[in-house]
């Protein structure tokens, strides 16, 4: 069982690279905003929309982390200034680890010009319908940039399994060819 987490902040290209991915692997994919998108018209985004989500998430990785499947990626924001999202990706990994998967970590990086643009992308909006209204999503995304940090500062993960990749140039296909050659996926 292999699991790739791929992070980065909003808008940086991880569900697309993730698709890529999958056609690419075979590992199947749930982007973060697959839990999101189910419970945001119930609750919006409030603290119970996010435990609810938390938890079906957790539900599913240890589920499938018993299957006989051959892995999956998880696309998701991590604030690196969070104890508790340290904490959330810690239970993902033991998740996985004590059924004797593999865990890869693969961190985007892009400029927030690019950023902004891809908040507006077709296959963006297509698969987030939360984020449909544009204008709002945009101000969500500015307004975190000043609270929270989600790129690592060199050195901040240590497992062997990591790999930085700065796309802002870059085609999601190259992207997932990176990591699949990386990883031996």
């Amino acid at each position: 069982m292999k699991l790739v987490l791929l992070f980065g902040p909003q808008a940086v290209g991880k569900m697309t690279v993730g698709q890529e991915l999958e056609e690419i692997t075979g590992l199947k994919l749930l982007h973060n905003h697959m839990t999101i998108e189910l419970l945001q018209p119930f609750f919006g985004f409030t603290d119970e929309m996010w435990r609810l989500s938390q938890m079906f998430r957790e539900e599913i990785f240890r589920t499938y982390a018993k299957s006989d499947e051959y892995g999956m990626i998880f696309t998701f924001i991590w604030a690196f200034n969070k104890r508790e999202d340290w904490a959330f990706v810690e239970t993902i990994v033991d998740i996985f680890e004590r059924q004797g998967g593999d865990v890869y970590f693969v961190e985007l990086e892009a400029d927030s010009d690019e950023r902004i643009r891809r908040n507006r992308t077709p296959n963006r909006l297509d698969h987030k319908p939360s984020k449909r209204d544009v204008e709002e999503s945009e101000k969500r995304m500015i307004a975190s940039m000043d609270h929270l940090r989600m790129n690592t500062e060199d050195g901040e993960i240590t497992e062997e399994n990591y790999i930085k990749i700065a796309n802002t140039e870059l085609e999601p296909r190259v992207v997932a060819k990176k990591i699949q050659e990386t990883f031996g996926l």
